[in-house]
């Protein structure tokens, strides 16, 4: 008897502290957060991912009760900042909003100070915008179809986008190996200039951003084709998607994507990814996406890993389809 009672001491001795432990975890999950909380941002200040890292470090500090602040890392095309990210604690206090570069720096960098798919995991893709194809007013084409032949019948065409490994020009790209026409790339240092290259017929066929495209297509300064989106937006309502345009697996978008140290409790990022998701319905919240030209999307953390995988395997293929040169570091 009293063998099977110091067995049960022992047993006893040892299952509290467990549980004490276990209990004591789940109540510091609960707790989060109770210190500031950092979103970096690997772009300089005033950028689309600035404004909406913004908008979300406001609403998260209110609903949350602790201060969620933004932290711009520049440089590198975003490397810099997303490497700080990377290698910092993973407890929830650092957070990083960055753009598709994530999905593009890989294949265009020889060498990144992360692994997209090790390092970092995906809270949400909180919001996206497509890419436009515009043209000059004086080419003679309306559709996507009648800009294919004009291309296939000129014999050699060019297209401006905001810049090189860029997602309008990587889109531009895809198109151009889809169709196998003969088409070359002039990188401007942003959707302005390129835009403006456009309007003066330069180079008569552009592939930029959609919304600093939307009010020179409402003015009438240029042409607008299609939208590489998989669905017609609002802004433009009458402007077909590439794939109604009779050019199918086209879609192209910036993502505005919200990712978080791997090993960050899953707890704590089902956490952000419901308050971030509710933030995101905010009717003020898409009133400010829209004057981005964005849409808003919160996709949950799989569906938002699942997504990154899939663009990072196609655009690795369209740089190296398109022979883009790597940048070293």
């Amino acid at each position: 008897m009293r063998s099977v009672a110091r067995v049960a001491l022992a047993l006893f001795l040892f299952l509290v502290p467990a549980g004490s432990s276990h209990a004591q975890g789940q109540g510091q999950a609960q707790a989060y957060p109770n210190r500031p909380v950092r979103i970096v941002v690997p772009f300089a200040p005033g950028g689309v991912t600035d404004v909406m890292a913004r908008l979300l470090a406001q609403k998260l500090s209110e609903n949350l009760g602790k201060e969620f602040f933004v932290d711009n890392r520049a440089g590198a095309g975003g490397n810099i900042g997303t490497g700080v990210a990377a290698t910092a604690p993973a407890d929830g206090y650092t957070l990083v909003l960055t753009s598709s570069s994530y999905v593009i720096n890989p294949s265009i960098h020889a060498k990144i100070p992360y692994d997209p798919e090790k390092d970092l995991a995906p809270v949400t893709i909180s919001a996206v915008s497509p890419n436009i194809v515009t043209v000059n007013l004086s080419l003679p084409v309306r559709s996507i179809a009648e800009l294919i032949a004009h291309v296939r019948q000129s014999g050699k065409a060019s297209f401006a986008s905001a810049g090189v490994a860029t997602t309008p020009h990587l889109s531009g790209e895809l198109f151009r190996l889809s169709l196998n026409l003969d088409m070359v790339h002039v990188p401007f240092g942003g959707a302005g200039p390129a835009l403006q290259s456009a309007i003066a017929g330069h180079t008569p066929i552009a592939f930029t951003g959609f919304p600093p495209a939307v009010p020179l297509v409402r003015a009438g300064s240029l042409r607008a084709l299609a939208v590489t989106s998989a669905r017609r937006l609002a802004a433009l309502p009458d402007l077909p998607t590439m794939a109604e345009a009779g050019v199918p697996d086209q879609e192209a978008e910036t993502m505005l994507i919200i990712l978080v140290p791997s090993a960050t409790p899953k707890d704590i990022v089902e956490l952000l990814h419901r308050e971030i998701a509710k933030i995101i319905t905010l009717p003020e919240t898409k009133q400010r996406l829209d004057t981005l030209g964005f849409e808003p999307l919160a996709s949950t953390p799989a569906d938002s890993a699942t997504r990154i995988r899939q663009e990072l395997s196609r655009w690795a293929k369209v740089v190296r389809d398109a022979k883009i040169a790597v940048q070293n570091p």
